[in-house]
């Protein structure tokens, strides 16, 4: 009786070397015959500059499935930040002597609906990501001990597994 013999190249027969090898037609890496439960497979979401980051940001605008890798988060919220910081002095600058300002009222509500579903969504992709659930994001509501808590899980590695059990459905798009 004869022992199968690993494919060729595969000297101890575990597999493909390399557990993030990405086929032509899937932005992500699996293949349509993707490893099942357990088995690492897929790739990790690309890291990225922060012109990249923000670009993402808007072009996956309610895109909740999928991940984000930790670069695409936290440029986007550095980009956030900043906005902010220009919102403010707009304001500051523009306000009477009762210390506010309609034109800033408007711009900074206008911003911050624009920016309500496209940050929630990153947010849930981010949480993907570290191999959890998008409701964590709800943990903010908990004050200062669920910002903390959900501030440790957004600044965790990367799962390399998380691929198999949330890019499902419209995935996010990467350039």
């Amino acid at each position: 009786m004869s022992t199968p013999q690993p494919p060729a190249g595969d000297p101890y027969g575990q597999g493909p070397t390399d557990p993030y090898s990405q086929g032509p037609s899937d932005p992500y890496g699996q293949a349509p015959d993707a490893p099942g439960p357990g088995v690492q497979g897929g790739r990790p979401r690309p890291s990225v500059g922060f012109g990249q980051a923000v670009s993402l940001f808007f072009k996956n605008y309610a895109v909740f499935n999928g991940r984000a890798s930790r670069s695409e988060f936290w440029w986007v919220y550095l980009f956030l930040v900043l906005v902010n910081i220009v919102i403010n002095g707009i304001t500051r600058l523009t306000s009477g002597d009762n210390g506010t300002s309609a034109i800033g009222l408007a711009i900074s509500g206008v911003w911050s609906l624009a920016i309500l579903v496209p940050g929630l969504a990153l947010a849930w992709r981010r949480l993907h990501d570290t191999g959890r659930s998008g409701g964590w994001v709800f943990i903010n509501l908990i004050p200062l001990i669920g910002t903390i808590i959900y501030i440790v899980f957004t600044a965790g590695a990367s799962k390399p597994d998380a691929w198999q059990k949330y890019d499902n459905g419209k995935l996010p798009v990467e350039s």
